[in-house]
């Protein structure tokens, strides 16, 4: 029974429960400024259409409504400025999260061969490694890495934890070598929406990729730009073949979106208009959040999109956790995210204005 979670690492999110319940004895209550989750509503036009498709006693398909597959197509168009989007080059999946943990076990991945992803990077790409007996392999330059046994490269773009943007020249480099050598791609821009001092860019951008989707896939989510943490809502688009497979496999498994979260994820990629409002929301707590930390000494480094600050004081992150939530403000330590991050911590901006406004005055 243990032998699968034998192969996991300690789940990271535990090891902070001394720190958040020091911070929760704070007079004022806890800032938690850790986990990034979405506290802003959902959108009405978004639940209206939840709502709406509440009566839904059948079966959904894994492969999702042609409506669901008309808006997916047509956002990745308007959005991402990919060409020539079939239904075929789509495919929904149940938040991104179980996607990136099962992926190579649906490619088939095992045992010799090997999974990369940043050297600092979001957990569970190493957990989908482990999980099916493959190589975790970490890189600070994809394009230095030995192809051999390489079978899935990991990108993210805007980064969690850094913030970290890959310029569209640095995505056709790394696309261009891993064709060169049969590798495929999987580019995690569930952030790209999030840009604030870059422009994100897709792999699906015909600059980046040619025109062409061969050994490509994007991974995105709804979580963050429509406050959908909650319905699940995410997608994967690019390589028909590959979508195929895992169509199929996907299938054998029950991985479906339910129909409600579907019709709801139709109305959020068809408006544009909740994602400028909640833009504006971000960068608004962004700013407070950064000039506070800067002033109270701490450097921030990269940033420049998603919804994190990476911010150090020079001492180890730990340290830092311990002393922010003395002020009743839990934040979360770099190492969670890799060695690498040992002498930072990842701060949210995802928060209340109340609690953001909480948090600066206290770093005051």
């Amino acid at each position: 029974m243990s032998a699968v979670s034998s192969r996991l690492p300690v789940f990271p999110w535990d090891k902070l429960e001394p720190y958040k319940k020091t911070a929760v004895a704070h007079p004022d209550g806890i800032v938690d400024l850790s986990v990034g989750t979405p506290v802003d509503p959902v959108p009405a036009l978004i639940q209206e259409a939840l709502v709406a498709a509440a009566d839904s006693p059948g079966y959904p398909t894994v492969w999702g409504t042609k409506e669901l597959r008309d808006a997916l197509t047509g956002w990745c168009g308007r959005r991402l400025g990919a060409v020539d989007f079939a239904h075929e080059n789509v495919l929904p999946v149940v938040g991104s999260k179980e996607l990136v943990a099962w992926l190579p076990t649906q490619l088939g991945l095992g045992a010799g061969d090997r999974v990369a992803y940043p050297r600092l990077a979001y957990p569970t790409y190493e957990v989908g490694a482990r999980l099916c007996g493959a190589e975790a392999v970490v890189y600070d330059d994809p394009t230095e890495l030995d192809p051999a046994g390489l079978k899935l490269l990991w990108l993210n773009s805007p980064s969690n934890p850094t913030g970290r943007v890959l310029s569209k020249d640095e995505l056709t480099r790394i696309v261009a070598w891993a064709r060169e050598h049969g590798v495929l791609v999987f580019s995690d821009e569930c952030y790209l929406e999030l840009g604030w001092e870059a422009d994100p860019v897709s792999v699906l951008h015909p600059d980046v990729c040619g025109g062409s989707y061969e050994g490509i896939v994007a991974v995105h989510s709804l979580s963050k730009r429509s406050n959908l943490a909650g319905y699940r809502a995410a997608f994967i688009a690019g390589d028909a073949a590959v979508l195929g497979e895992l169509l199929q496999i996907r299938k054998h498994g029950g991985m479906m979106t339910a129909a409600p979260v579907q019709a709801a994820t139709v109305a959020a990629l068809g408006d544009d208009a909740h994602v400028a409002e909640q833009r504006e929301r971000y960068a608004a707590r962004r700013a407070a959040l950064r000039a506070a930390l800067e002033a109270h000494g701490f450097r921030i480094e990269h940033s420049e999109a998603s919804l994190y600050l990476w911010a150090t004081r020079d001492e180890p992150c730990w340290e830092t956790v311990a002393y922010l939530a003395e002020k009743g403000v839990l934040v979360a330590p770099g190492d969670f995210y890799g060695e690498a991050g040992e002498r930072f911590v990842r701060v949210a901006f995802t928060a209340t204005d109340e609690r953001v406004a909480a948090a600066v005055k206290r770093l005051g």
